[in-house]
């Protein structure tokens, strides 16, 4: 995160708005701290998969998008698992 210029309170507002946007692209029923975590994981998650691929996002708004992107892949991950167990 400090790495993406951003504090950790900026991460935590802006990884719930990204968990909060995952949630309704998805419609997935999740409350305000799960939605806080999957954005933050999410960012992780999906900055580590994008820099496989040579691609950077830096910055509120590309902390944004790799928490959306990482929250709708760890979102769809969670389906995955619950539908085989």
């Amino acid at each position: 995160m400090e790495s993406a210029g951003i504090g950790w309170i900026a991460a935590i507002i802006i990884g719930g708005i990204a968990g909060w946007l995952a949630e309704l692209l998805m419609k997935s029923n999740m409350g305000v701290l799960m939605n806080i975590l999957l954005g933050i994981v999410g960012a992780i998650v999906a900055n580590f998969i994008l820099s496989l691929f040579g691609v950077v996002l830096g910055g509120w708004l590309g902390y944004l998008i790799a928490g959306f992107i990482g929250a709708c892949i760890l979102i769809a991950v969670a389906r995955m698992v619950r539908r085989t167990v």
